[in-house]
């Protein structure tokens, strides 16, 4: 019974996220927007999202690798976690991230050399520095995203190409409501928010001539 509630509220929690789906569909049709469909845990999927992206924008300025997976779900101590389920926040918070990077390394480079800058923005979360019970599977995969960012970032400044990673805070997102499905969403940071966040520091990382947005959603 106990589990039939907490999906309950769950889905309850999801209501706006699918009618927000619904509504940025729309907008994408509008501004001409790609939507490419593939999974970052998967390896097979990798090099055809990269492909994807890179024939349907013809280059790649910036990649944000903003993908996660919490891991159990409900969130359980590690004594409780299945390897499976570790492995699958590794598969996609940080394996996911390093492949589809090196997949659009090669692309990103060739940015960087027209000089347009490129960048690569990792998301990464409190949960990386601090030890929060339940949190295991998700927050090891992100603390070692950001050790990873953080030494990539090192290693290909010779090609022109900054890594950086950014902790947007707690958030209203479905991942959020899967993790804490009792939260109140008005505590928690609109995604647009975090967006904006994101384009500031995105702009600040690359050269002045790249920094002229068509426009954002405000």
């Amino acid at each position: 019974m106990l589990r039939v509630l907490e999906k309950r509220s769950v889905l309850l929690r999801l209501q706006p996220f699918i009618q927000q789906l619904q509504r940025d569909g729309r907008i994408a049709d509008e501004t001409g927007a790609h939507g490419i469909v593939g999974d970052v845990g998967k390896k097979e999927d990798i090099y055809p999202i990269a492909l994807q992206v890179t024939v349907s924008l013809g280059g790649l300025d910036v990649l944000i690798n903003n993908a996660s997976s919490l891991g159990p779900v409900p969130l359980a101590l590690l004594a409780d976690t299945e390897c499976e389920e570790l492995e699958k926040a590794l598969a996609v918070n940080l394996v996911g991230a390093f492949r589809l990077t090196k997949a659009l390394f090669g692309a990103l480079a060739a940015s960087a050399r027209e000089g347009r800058g490129a960048l690569v923005i990792n998301i990464s979360s409190d949960a990386a520095v601090n030890a929060y019970p339940g949190w295991g599977a998700y927050g090891a995969s992100k603390a070692a995203l950001a050790h990873l960012t953080a030494i990539w970032d090192e290693e290909a400044k010779a090609d022109g190409i900054r890594l950086l990673a950014f902790d947007p805070g707690d958030m209203d997102t479905p991942l959020h409501a899967l993790a804490l499905p009792d939260a109140d969403p008005s505590t928690l940071k609109h995604p647009e928010v975090a967006a904006a966040e994101i384009i500031e520091r995105m702009l600040d990382a690359l050269p002045v001539s790249t920094t002229t947005l068509a426009g954002t959603r405000g």
